[in-house]
């Protein structure tokens, strides 16, 4: 693993150098869960990729949560996590290392909100707005989802998230999903 656990649980990565496309760092926040496989070991892998391929500099991850599956209800449940940092990648790089790490690490197509190996979601990508087709940013349920919620504002609680006007603190405390989401042991 890259990086040291804290007692918390969370992770802080070296400084590393972004991607050569963008000139300015940008602040992200992503998610990520898992319920396929080695979950602790699909997270860790994405984590590692992300800090020591030059995606990600002054990464930090939240602690590990156990959550229950949304839509599909009758699989495994979910570990999740949150993972901010800056990158030098514009949002579509960002979005194709994502991908590239997802399936590098075995995820297979499915149905939306079936299993899975790992996903990773990209959260927030600094005050940027999009609407595109692959792509919308901020995530367009993140205030409804309390397993994407309680991992970032853990670690960026005071983050203002764009669209919303509210921090991620401020968003979990309005959340009205009512999922199970414990610290994972």
């Amino acid at each position: 693993m890259y990086g040291s656990r804290a007692n918390n649980g969370t992770f802080k990565s070296m400084s590393l150098v972004g991607c050569k496309k963008c000139s300015d760092e940008i602040f992200i926040a992503l998610s990520l869960g898992t319920n396929i496989g080695d979950r602790e070991k699909n997270i860790d892998k994405a984590f590692e990729y992300l800090v020591t391929s030059d995606i990600l500099t002054n990464a930090v991850i939240s602690s590990f949560y156990e959550t229950e599956p949304v839509g599909i209800l009758n699989q495994n449940w979910f570990l999740n996590v949150a993972i901010v940092g800056y990158t030098k990648c514009t949002q579509f790089e960002l979005l194709q290392h994502c991908k590239t790490i997802e399936y590098s690490i075995g995820r297979e197509k499915r149905q939306r909100w079936h299993e899975r190996e790992i996903d990773i979601d990209i959260i927030i990508y600094g005050d940027t707005i999009i609407n595109e087709e692959h792509l919308t940013i901020p995530h367009p349920r993140l205030h409804k989802r309390k397993f994407v919620l309680i991992p970032i504002a853990e670690i960026a609680g005071d983050v203002l998230v764009p669209n919303h006007n509210l921090t991620f603190n401020q968003l979990n405390e309005e959340c009205l999903d009512s999922s199970e989401v414990r610290v994972y042991a």
